[in-house]
């Protein structure tokens, strides 16, 4: 039974960022098909913002009429959209209408809206629903989220989406001139299945949440203290991962938690705004400022590169996540080198993408090949940092928790906002057909 379980909480986690993280790695494609081409990844940025309304209504209900929102109700209805989200998408993700005088993509936006809707949501209902069940089974439930980001990444590789070829295609008068034009070639299975193995993981999510809900409980929590119970238990299970947390009192667990702040010294004011200064710097360059450009620094090399940059991105992201819960390093020290690290290489793309489309070592291997580790290891990097200050934050109290998420949410907001118009007002960064563009030596 402890056995099924653990597999019922994985594939439950794995409908946490699947339906989000399946967009990004999908893009390659996308950019391609639809009219914003380039400037696409901008306006995702923006979306999943707005999508945040979701996570701050629930929070809102709990403030102001706690115990009457009840979680499993919620995590129903968003599983149910992001199915049907994921279905809909599959059959209008390329359909456009005019707007403003210019094609525009409005059923993906809308659509995309509302998958983030449920991705954004899902951060605050689905583990206080995990906390219903014994403590055990969280680390499951967070090899299934991380497993969100790294299974679409592995289907994107196997899609081979994004490849590329340069072909002659000019014929005036019997003559034959020597003009290049970009053939794309199809991928191994189209976006269409791509999308319908995005909404087939949901179900499974699904499946397994209402299997999970049938289940007898161990021990129910109150709605008021879903959160801090949350920090209770997760904060037991790492300081003691040689005991027996089966049905354990929350009493016993705070008691253990206790025992184990003992060990790490509380931060101080000034380390508590190094922290804080953190969170915001590393979600503002994760989740705003560079998603924003990526085309821009990695297209120029070819679809190839932005294709290996954005799966091997998102498989980074939960590597580096799950080398976190062996591998602490909580010196703040080590965590400012590391971020200062992330960010070389964040600024190395961003100088490609101001380059484009033209940057460093564009038409060559190796340029290729320096642009997709640059991304990989600037995701890897600073996902990291940002698990390791979370570590430290949760240690110190609720309210250092809290306050961590809204600086998380600040700093992708203020990234979304300042990358927006650079890129689709201003048009500060240029593109280019990869065949065409003549770049100087």
């Amino acid at each position: 039974m402890a056995l099924l379980v653990h597999f019922l909480a994985c594939a439950f986690g794995i409908g946490s960022w699947v339906a989000v993280n399946g967009l990004w790695v999908e893009l390659p494609l996308i950019v391609n098909a639809l009219p914003e081409g380039w400037d696409l990844p901008s306006y995702l940025t923006v979306i999943i913002q707005f999508a945040n309304v979701g996570p701050l209504l629930v929070t809102l209900m709990h403030k102001l009429y706690p115990g009457c929102l009840k979680e499993y109700i919620v995590i129903y209805s968003i599983l149910s959209i992001g199915v049907l989200s994921c279905i809909l998408l599959a059959f209008f993700w390329d359909r456009t209408t005019i707007f403003i005088g210019a094609s525009r993509s409005t059923a993906f936006f809308i659509i995309t809206f509302f998958l983030s809707l449920v991705d954004c949501t899902s951060s605050v209902t689905f583990l206080p629903f995990m906390m219903q069940l014994p403590a055990k089974y969280i680390t499951t439930y967070y090899i299934g989220e991380g497993l969100s980001g790294f299974i679409p990444g592995v289907v994107a590789l196997a899609q081979g989406v994004g490849m590329a070829k340069c072909v002659n295609s000019s014929e005036t008068a019997g003559n034959h001139t020597g003009s290049l034009h970009t053939e794309y070639l199809p991928p191994n299975f189209s976006t269409e299945v791509f999308f319908f193995i995005l909404a087939a993981m949901m179900c499974i999510s699904l499946a397994a949440f209402v299997a999970l809900n049938r289940l007898p409980r161990t021990y129910e929590l109150s709605t008021e203290n879903l959160v801090q119970d949350t920090v209770v238990s997760v904060s037991s299970y790492l300081y003691n991962s040689g005991a027996d947390l089966d049905g354990g009192s929350v009493k016993n667990n705070g008691e253990a938690v206790a025992q184990g702040r003992h060990l790490v010294a509380k931060p101080s004011v000034y380390q508590l705004t190094f922290i804080y200064f953190l969170v915001v710097w590393v979600n503002s360059a994760t989740n705003g400022l560079l998603p924003s450009v990526q085309t821009y620094s990695c297209m120029p090399y070819g679809n190839l590169a932005y294709h290996l940059s954005a799966a091997l991105a998102s498989v980074a992201n939960p590597v580096a996540c799950t080398l976190a819960m062996f591998i602490q390093n909580r010196s703040l020290v080590f965590l400012g080198l590391l971020a200062v690290v992330g960010t070389g290489f964040g600024s190395y793309n961003m100088a490609m993408a101001a380059m484009s489309p033209c940057p460093l070592l564009h038409g060559s291997a190796v340029g290729e090949a320096i642009i997709v580790l640059s991304w990989l290891f600037f995701t890897g990097t600073l996902s990291y940092v940002k698990v390791m200050v979370g570590v430290i934050l949760r240690d110190r109290s609720h309210n250092a928790l809290v306050w961590c998420g809204a600086a998380t949410q600040m700093g992708s907001l203020v990234g979304s906002v300042i990358m927006f118009p650079l890129v689709n007002i201003y048009q500060f960064f240029k593109s280019g057909d990869f065949c065409n563009t003549e770049c100087p030596l």
